[in-house]
């Protein structure tokens, strides 16, 4: 687009691009779910359903993870529950079905006898083939097959039972690879590659998909959803199907995709903003994406709802997350850091248990008031770059971006000298921070577990900052950013390697899934039982 254009946004129509046509035609073409007759609706009680949404409010509350993974999570939660007391599955659809209407995942008689037997057919499709497949393996391949087939399954019910979310962020993940895939170029890498790796990139970047997600849209990338396949077509596919599991996993995994990770991310904002114009007008988004004058009062408005969205969230986010660091603290504090002090130093230092607790959520708010949403400049930008991408101008995808397989290493010595100053930066900044403790009368476990904690809400908190970043098309960096990144670096790392940790031996979690959760769905079922029964009975007289 020519400067001309940039100075008066409104005079020229937009000629729509054919890629920007297919996505219009296939969001105008994705049917709305079927809802169930009146005869075979699945209600359940409201009292019951008010109990069981508290207890899921809770549990998510001690677990940090998107919005949009939760209920996939709790899928999978409630399926290796209810496969733990029943392992061959059989006629556990319902009681699926019945949980996730217990803690509003889905609104009273959403379900039906169809969703109900399509639901089952998945789980036994499951159960089959982990019965086929674990036959002769050795212990871990069988827990690594039983883990990776159950992630596949409880994304397929999810996706099953949110058939139009789900193919909406299919075609918008399509949208984005098509748009994207001529403007890199990778090197020694077949296209088949580059286009696996950049799916996947847009997965952990647009649609910030979980390791389930990934498996499962990296294996519909190539074969069907398991539950499609007939007996006959499984039993071929059986004998290759833990190769297929590790290749993906590689795909996952792969270097290439990180670098390209941060290439997509980067690119987001525009996309963010023209799918968000579509989903609330898609019946004339021909009109709007055709005409410049109306996208930018589109564009205007929707940027500034969303700027005040982001801000909502990220005091949301930062209230989840103060809660579930200062519950863990309260553990260690009561289980660890209390009896071992005792044990080794013969003594419970007050100071240190009370600045442990107090110092990691204050730093974490600390962190969240300095965050700043876009300002109009932005908006101004994102509205040139959506043109750029709806446009029938082909320049856009052609600007090609050019990434090394492996990065070369122009200054070996230069670097050298600089992976010595971080390694110094590191032992420096945690120097710092052991005299300015030991100046408090700390010990070497208050000091370890101060720093432990810091570290994580360092980096849950530039996770939460990130968020401000998803509608900002260059990022802002100050003067000193630099600097202070530089320094801030060691405790990120730290706080990100702790955080892998600690989502594996989350004490919370285990007590909820394996101590509370079963016995309390059990009396959830008997009072709602209770109550269908009182029911009748006042119909039966009525």
């Amino acid at each position: 687009m020519n400067s001309s254009d940039q100075k008066n946004p409104n005079s020229d129509e937009i000629e729509i691009s054919h890629i920007s046509k297919s996505l219009l035609s296939a969001l105008n073409n994705i049917k709305p779910r079927v809802n169930s007759d009146e005869y075979s609706k699945l209600i359940v009680s409201q009292t019951v359903s008010l109990i069981a949404l508290a207890y899921e409010k809770i549990r998510n509350a001690i677990e940090y993870k998107e919005d949009h993974l939760i209920r996939r999570g709790a899928i999978e939660r409630i399926l290796r529950r209810r496969l733990s007391l029943n392992p061959e599955g059989k006629n556990e659809a319902e009681n699926v079905l019945r949980e996730l209407l217990w803690a509003r995942y889905f609104p009273n008689g959403r379900f039906g006898e169809k969703d109900i037997r399509d639901t089952q057919k998945i789980i036994d499709c499951y159960i089959n083939l982990r019965n086929q497949l674990l036959i002769g393996q050795k212990s871990k391949q069988k827990a690594y097959i039983a883990d990776f087939l159950i992630e596949l399954i409880t994304a397929e019910i999810e996706e099953y039972l949110a058939p139009e979310d789900s193919q909406k962020e299919a075609d918008y993940s399509y949208y984005i690879f098509q748009t994207l895939k001529n403007k890199i170029k990778i090197e020694d890498i077949s296209t088949q590659q580059k286009d696996m790796h950049l799916f996947t990139a847009i997965e952990v970047a647009y649609r910030k998909s979980d390791t389930a997600y990934k498996r499962f849209h990296l294996f519909k990338l190539f074969y069907k959803s398991l539950s499609q396949y007939k007996n006959e077509e499984l039993e071929r596919l059986t004998p290759n199907i833990l190769k297929i599991f590790i290749k993906i996993d590689e795909a996952i995994s792969n270097k290439t995709v990180e670098v390209l990770v941060r290439f997509v991310r980067k690119q987001l904002p525009p996309y963010f903003i023209l799918f968000s114009i579509l989903d609330k007008n898609l019946k004339s988004a021909d009109n709007i994406l055709s005409n410049k004058a109306e996208l930018w009062i589109k564009v205007e408005q929707t940027a500034r709802e969303k700027y005040e969205l982001v801000r909502k969230k990220l005091n949301s986010l930062a209230i989840r997350s103060l809660i579930y660091i200062f519950l863990t603290k309260m553990v260690f504090a009561i289980a660890i850091e209390v009896p071992i002090s005792q044990f080794i130093y013969n003594e419970i230092h007050i100071l240190a248990i009370a600045v442990n607790s107090i110092a990691p959520p204050l730093f974490m708010l600390l962190i969240i008031l300095t965050v700043s949403v876009p300002d109009h400049n932005n908006t101004k930008r994102i509205f040139f770059r959506i043109i750029d991408i709806v446009n029938k101008d082909e320049s856009f995808e052609n600007s090609t971006a050019f990434i090394a397989k492996k990065q070369k290493n122009k200054r070996p010595i230069l670097n050298i000298g600089f992976s010595l100053l971080y390694i110094s930066t590191f032992l420096v900044t945690l120097y710092v921070i052991h005299m300015g403790l030991k100046i408090i009368h700390f010990n070497l476990l208050s000091e370890s577990l101060f720093i432990f904690f810091i570290s994580v809400v360092a980096f849950f908190a530039y996770r939460i900052k990130q968020l401000s970043n998803m509608y900002r098309l260059i990022e802002k960096n100050s003067f000193f950013a630099p600097v202070i990144d530089f320094f801030f670096m060691p405790i990120l790392s730290l706080g990100k390697i702790f955080s892998a940790g600690v989502s594996k031996l989350n004490f919370f979690t285990f007590i909820f899934d394996f101590i509370i959760e079963a016995p309390f769905k059990l009396i959830i079922e008997v009072v709602e039982e209770w109550i269908s029964f009182v029911r009748q009975k006042k119909e039966d007289i009525v």
